[in-house]
């Protein structure tokens, strides 16, 4: 910008950098990107999607045991650059973790495949409580077994 205002009024750098508000400073400055900044950038992306768990700081270690020079404030610009994010921690329950961080909860392909339980508490028609577990297959939805809490159930029935 300042070196159209230089050509366009043929003005100094000093007399358009006042003009514009800007530090004479950041005029001197020319951007140097490195040969191999694509390189490493796609080095990253596919570390971070091998490793869906591990952040910058991790990912430089791999990079620098793969042969890498590399500053871990430099694999932080870069992880910032391209939106890289670790993903949160999920609930462990009747999942399959990938290496990328998520998590795909099992499917039933067929009979006796999968199956869930989960426990009930019921009361009498006297008002005690008891409870059941009981046990279902997902993929033909039909009840198992229910398993009574006999401790529950019979107290003080005698």
């Amino acid at each position: 910008m300042v070196i159209k205002v230089c050509t366009s009024l043929v003005v100094s750098e000093r007399r358009a950098c006042r003009l514009l508000g800007q530090a004479r400073n950041t005029q001197r400055h020319i951007l140097q990107v490195r040969s191999e900044e694509e390189t490493l950038t796609a080095e990253i992306v596919k570390l971070a999607t091998v490793y869906g768990r591990y952040g910058y700081r991790r990912i430089t270690a791999l990079l620098r045991q793969e042969g890498w020079r590399v500053n871990h404030k430099r694999v932080e610009r870069i992880w910032q650059r391209e939106g890289l994010k670790v993903p949160k921690k999920q609930p462990k329950r009747g999942r399959l973790w990938l290496n990328d961080g998520s998590c795909i909860r099992l499917r039933p392909e067929h009979k006796d495949h999968v199956w869930s339980y989960d426990f009930m508490v019921a009361r009498t028609a006297e008002g005690r409580a008891f409870r059941m577990l009981t046990i279902i297959d997902e993929y033909t939805r039909e009840c198992l077994t229910i398993l009574f809490s006999a401790s529950d159930y019979f107290r003080g029935c005698y």
